[in-house]
């Protein structure tokens, strides 16, 4: 992979699915897994230092996202992973930590998901919001704003465009990389 950093931490090396796309200048660090036909976009930042991230199958996290976890801060507070499930799309420049999206989930352009948060399959956060630690955005919603509330809820027509997205970027992730591999 070109231009890509792959760094071991605390005895961890990131895990890359053989079909998976890592576009150049990203940086995996420490105990990241990424799925089968998952694409991690341009100038991405994959953090696994103080606990774990995955990411499952046909998932995309766009052009200069940041995906940190939450490390053990002791009992009262033991950390949280980033768990970032089937088919879920990430907008550019999203910041994701310790957290958990479900498949299907969606996160728009430049929003912030924090600690402890969750979404659930078909779930939305808007473009540019923030969901502050703890929240749980139920499936079928929409949250916007900072701090982000519920909007409404999406149609299943809604849903489904969104769902587009992902395929969208599932069959524009192997073009990329056969021009990253002919560059």
């Amino acid at each position: 992979m070109k231009d890509v950093s792959i760094i071991p931490f605390n005895g961890k090396t990131p895990q890359i699915h053989e079909t998976a796309f890592v576009a150049p200048g990203c940086r995996l660090i420490g105990d990241v897994r990424i799925g089968a036909g998952s694409s991690i976009w341009y100038n991405c930042v994959l953090r696994a230092d103080v606990n774990y991230i995955e990411v499952g199958e046909r998932s995309n996290i766009q052009d200069g996202t940041v995906v940190h976890c939450d490390g053990d801060h002791g009992p009262e507070h033991p950390g949280t992973p980033t768990i970032i499930g089937n088919d879920v799309l990430i907008g550019h420049m999203a910041m994701i930590h310790g957290t958990k999206l479900h498949d299907k989930s969606f996160v728009g352009l430049g929003a912030i998901v924090m600690d402890g948060c969750e979404i659930e399959s078909g779930g939305m956060i808007a473009a540019g919001g923030m969901l502050t630690p703890g929240k749980i955005i139920k499936a079928g919603e929409m949250w916007g704003g900072r701090p982000a509330k519920k909007m409404r809820d999406l149609t299943e027509q809604q849903q489904a465009i969104n769902n587009l997205g992902t395929m969208h970027y599932a069959q524009l992730a192997p073009l990329h990389a056969g021009a990253v591999a002919d560059s």
